[in-house]
């Protein structure tokens, strides 16, 4: 693949420089695809080389561009393709919670001298935002003055407050940014490719880490999902809520569900609504989460995240499944998964149940049922990472499950996606069997 980028859209708004970048992707056999550089995990970032090949081609164009190196813990600000200024960073989101620090390729948006934080409750000085939640900023402080320790952070990328003024003052808006992080380095396990038999209209298994496809059937079939549309909501909800507002149930967010729990007039904290839609796959709280940023830009941030992932033939039309419109394919949710286990852990931990109680005090949803696994004591289930099983009469059963699986002496991340089947539990055991028995 070759890359080519061109500083397209040089324009100016309110006297700051803002850049718009484009990248040219060129494969083998020569198929070109051309598209705005914008802030968003793109499919790409799977592949070892391309951050480095997307970092070289930006030095070779003489661009601006922030490299901000997760796992190095370093940033860095590149002018006219040349290193200029490299900061230490000092904090960064915290592995496996839903205030993660996302990896991927992003453009600053915003840029504010001192930005206040509803969800931390503090001042960010020199701020630049270049992902919904996510900032670069300096060491934030409270009200009073007093500063956070440097333990302390909500998954923004922290330098220096006197390192943020320098970057502040030298970075223009629009410039793209490039989070790396070493998740996505090259992976060398490999395998050798069998065949499964699995009655479904499509599946896909595969490993998270190095992208080998241990089985599929139509991966490309895009179908109806039901209520796997509620991983994609789980994300934008993390993403773009502060969750610890609390959320007044109105009728408009009462509708049909597996389990009915929420009460009009009642308010719950947009964090424990995280649980009902997780574990019994609530409509209340899909349509309550929507609600309160507003269903269609809800919707609309949820088409343009899976655009950010690669999931270019996907659709979603509500925040529950329970739309026929909403549809993806197995090669698609695979982005999705990938996305969720290295980005969005979080959200894999209360699908598995793994995270029971709320971060804000008592939990108002009691004895909460588990349909994304089996009440059985297969071995199986007790490597279940997180997932989410859906039902409609027009999308059949559709499930994703994410495993770890002891192969070959070392734990794989697993992922089996099926759709349009009459038993997805089984499916994906049978899937799973077969892994273990092959690739021992």
């Amino acid at each position: 693949m070759v890359l080519g980028i061109s500083s397209a859209g040089l324009f100016f708004i309110f006297r700051n420089k803002i850049y718009q970048y484009q990248l040219l992707l060129q494969d083998d056999a020569g198929s070109r695809e051309i598209f705005d550089l914008e802030y968003g995990s793109l499919p790409q970032m799977s592949d070892e080389n391309f951050f480095a090949r997307t970092k070289k081609k930006l030095i070779s164009e003489k661009a601006e561009f922030i490299e901000a190196n997760l796992s190095e813990m370093k940033i860095s600000l590149y002018q006219s393709g040349n290193a200029t200024k490299e900061f230490q960073i000092i904090g960064k989101g915290k592995e496996g919670s839903w205030w993660e620090t996302p990896a991927g390729i992003y453009k600053i948006e915003l840029k504010e001298k001192l930005h206040f934080s509803s969800i931390g409750q503090v001042y960010m000085p020199y701020s630049m935002q270049f992902q919904g939640n996510f900032f670069i900023h300096g060491i934030p402080y409270y009200p009073d003055g007093q500063e956070t320790s440097f333990s302390y952070t909500g998954g923004c990328i922290k330098i220096l407050t006197e390192d943020a003024e320098k970057l502040f003052n030298l970075a223009n808006l629009g410039v793209p940014v490039l989070v790396f992080e070493k998740d996505f380095e090259k992976d060398s396990f490999k395998y050798e490719i069998q065949g499964p038999r699995v009655e479904a209209a499509a599946y896909l298994a595969a490993d998270l880490k190095n992208n080998f496809v241990f089985f599929e059937r139509n991966p490309d079939s895009v179908l109806p999902i039901a209520s796997l549309t509620k991983l994609m909501s789980a994300v934008i909800a993390t993403e773009y809520i502060n969750l610890e507002k609390e959320i007044t149930v109105t009728q408009a967010m009462i509708t049909p569900t597996s389990v009915p729990r929420l009460k009009i007039n009642q308010s719950y904290k947009a964090y424990d609504l995280l649980f009902p839609l997780m574990t019994e796959s609530s409509n209340e709280a899909a349509q309550a989460l929507s609600y309160f940023i507003g269903p269609q830009r809800f919707i609309s941030l949820m088409n343009q995240k899976a655009m950010s992932l690669g999931m270019n033939d996907s659709v979603f039309a509500d925040s529950s499944g329970i739309s026929p419109v909403s549809a993806s394919s197995p090669k698609d949710l695979f982005s999705l998964a990938k996305y969720l286990y290295f980005n969005r852990n979080f959200i894999l931990k209360l699908s598995s149940g793994t995270i029971k109680d709320s971060a804000y005090g008592e939990n108002p949803f009691r004895n909460l049922a588990n349909f994304n696994a089996p009440r059985n004591n297969r071995p199986l289930w007790e490597q279940f990472v997180g997932g989410k099983i859906g039902l409609t009469q027009a999308s059949k059963e559709t499930i994703i499950s994410i495993f770890e699986i002891e192969i070959r002496q070392e734990k794989r991340p697993v992922v089996i996606i099926v759709l349009g089947t009459d038993s997805s539990y089984e499916d994906v055991e049978e899937i799973a069997s077969k892994i273990s028995a092959l690739y021992r």
